[in-house]
Order: C-alpha cells, then sequence, then structure tokens
C-alpha cells in the first residue's frame, strides 16, 4: 500500500495534523544550522548555573554537588496588576513561581550521559518540587520542562530545567484536561492508558520500553522525532510515583535522549515537559510527558512551523512509524 496524504487527530487537543509522507523525497536548499558541540568543560566559571559562580543577580550558588534548584532571577511571572480589561481586550492576572533545577554540578553531563542514580535524584526532585508549589495557595497548576540547545532558545548550555508553579490552567493543559475527562466520562476508562493500550499491541510507534513507562513516537505527532513518555498506571501527578517508578522514569529518559543523541551524532535539541493534574482535576488525568525536538533531515536541517502550518494547520512530511522505526533502531549508549 503506498500511504498518501493523510490528517491525524490529535486525541488530547483535538487538533489536526497534515501528514504528507511524499514529501521526504523533496531536495532541501533552506536553512541549515550548524549544530551546537556538547560543552566540553566540566565547571565552566563563566557559567552563571555552575557551583559556586555568582550568577547577575548577585547570588552566588553554592558549592552543591548534586541537584541544585533556586527561584529564577528573571521569572516570566511577577507580581502587580493586569492592564485594563473590556468586553472586546480582555486580560487577566498572572501570577505564580517560576523556579530554575540545576541537574547538577557537571556542565557537560547531560540526561544521556548523566548515572542513573543521577537522574533519578532529578526525577525526585521534580517530585518533591510538585508537592511543594501544589500546597502554596492559589498554585493551580505545575509545569516541569527542559529546553535543550540554542535551536529551541536555551539560554545557558548548563544542564538544567524550569518550573512554572501558575495560578491557572494554562491554555494546552486545559485542552488536554478536558479531553481526558470527556474519554474517561464516556468509557470510565482513562483515555492515555487505551492509548498506551492500542500503541503496545501495535508495536509500529513504539521507541522505549520499561517497566512502569513507556515512550512511543504518538500517532497525531506533529514535529518529526516527537515522543510521549506514559506511565503504565493512572497515576496523575510526579509525587504520587514510587520508587520504582522514580527509577525506571529516569531509565527511560536516559535511553530516549541516547538515542536522540545518536540519530544524528550530534547534541539533540528538544523542548520537553511533563503535563500534571491541575489542582482539583485528577479525575481521568493520568500524567505524561512531550518531547518536541525540531530536527527534520540532520543535526543541521530544522522543522520549521511556517505557511500553511500559521495559517492552516500543522503539517509533517516523516510518518510516525518511520519516525519510531528509526529511534528504535538506534544505541541507547
Amino acid at each position: 500500500m503506498t500511504l498518501g496524504s493523510h490528517r491525524r487527530r490529535n486525541l488530547l487537543t483535538g487538533a489536526w495534523v497534515l501528514v504528507s509522507p511524499h514529501r521526504m523525497a523533496r531536495p532541501w536548499l533552506g536553512e541549515s544550522t550548524p549544530p551546537a558541540a556538547a560543552p566540553a568543560l566540566a565547571h565552566d566559571p563563566a557559567c552563571t548555573l555552575c557551583a559556586g559562580v555568582t550568577r547577575a543577580s548577585g547570588i552566588a550558588n553554592p558549592a552543591y554537588d548534586g541537584v541544585y534548584v533556586f527561584d529564577n532571577d528573571f521569572p516570566a511571572l511577577s507580581p502587580g496588576d493586569a492592564p485594563g480589561s473590556d468586553d472586546l481586550f480582555e486580560t487577566a492576572p498572572a501570577n505564580g513561581v517560576c523556579r530554575v533545577i540545576c541537574y547538577g554540578p557537571d556542565h557537560g553531563r547531560h540526561l544521556a550521559r548523566m548515572p542513573h542514580a543521577d537522574i533519578e535524584a532529578v526525577v525526585a526532585c521534580w517530585a518533591t518540587e510538585t508537592r511543594a508549589l501544589f500546597a502554596r495557595p492559589g498554585i493551580a497548576a505545575v509545569t516541569i520542562f527542559e529546553n535543550r540547545g540554542a535551536m529551541m532558545g536555551a539560554s545557558n548550555p548548563h544542564p538544567h530545567g524550569q518550573i512554572w508553579a501558575t495560578d491557572w490552567v494554562p491554555d494546552e493543559l486545559a485542552k488536554e484536561c478536558a479531553a481526558q475527562r470527556a474519554h474517561a466520562d464516556c468509557t470510565g476508562r482513562p483515555l492515555l492508558l487505551d492509548v498506551l493500550a492500542r500503541e503496545r499491541a501495535e508495536g509500529a510507534r513504539l521507541v522505549v520500553e520499561g517497566a512502569h513507562f513507556t515512550a512511543l513516537v504518538p500517532f497525531w505527532a506533529t514535529w518529526p522525532f516527537e515522543t510521549l513518555i506514559l506511565p503504565h498506571r493512572a497515576v496523575a501527578r510526579l509525587d504520587a510515583l514510587d520508587a520504582a517508578e522514580r527509577a525506571d522514569l529516569a531509565d527511560v529518559l536516559r535511553r530516549l535522549v541516547a538515542r536522540y543523541d545518536a540519530l544524528f551524532a550530534a547534541p539533540f535539541p528538544y523542548s520537553f515537559g511533563f503535563h500534571q493534574a491541575p489542582a482539583g482535576a485528577a479525575e481521568g488525568f493520568v500524567l505524561h510527558a512531550h518531547v518536541y525536538p525540531p530536527l527534520l533531515r540532520s543535526a543541521s536541517v530544522r522543522k520549521h512551523m511556517v505557511g500553511f502550518e500559521m495559517l492552516g494547520e500543522p503539517q509533517r512530511d516523516l510518518t510516525p512509524e518511520a519516525a519510531a522505526a528509526r529511534l528504535r533502531d538506534l544505541p541507547e549508549a
């Protein structure tokens, strides 16, 4: 069967993506960006996230030897009044907390190269921060994410991520909550566990399988090598994971990122993050992580969302099944 152009619906958001597999054969004369080299230094005195270095705010980092978390010196959320709102132009306050999480003191060791115990410590920190931030008055959602690489806007190459705790439920999370709740109301089952069961039965889009977590290319993937990380049971937040699940999540993350780095033999840029159940909205919700990498053909050619994708809907050339097969065939070291 020759697969032609077709659309696939995202079960989590209701959005559609156009799949055009025949376009992979077209020549490429667009932008080519040299890949960034992995940091070679274990400690960079010019890096404001390294241990013992003074940040731009004048605050000195301690001589930390594990995970280090602090309030962002330049947070996206700051106290103050919103502009006036009316029937046509509506505004709303936006308050919350922005935190930075350094994965460890080694400036040049990313998730794919970190020892399992160190990644497990990062996962444990995510869980601790989740619980502490949801305990604060008014917090509605906690989003944990990482932007890796200058191509994805990372302002510092030191291995780190961010945590934004907001007093509202962000749009993407709100859409996913509605979809998961509607499926649970209709079927009595969690949407993402139904998705996982289908994916494991078919196998074509699986990438990494662990004892408690699976990484796969979703049927509706928009980015070329996008993946979705799912737990094997209905758990709503990171702080509800048990010790075995945290250990397995750390292992699946390392194995997945190692495959990304092996794909084009270069540090693979991406935006990665967890969607967790908002306050008071855990019904039918299953914790999951999205990984959105921009690279398409090589370490220097990225996917751009332009033209029809900005005016109509997202479009991809490489099928999710082909992307998963390429990732599955790569080494984990």
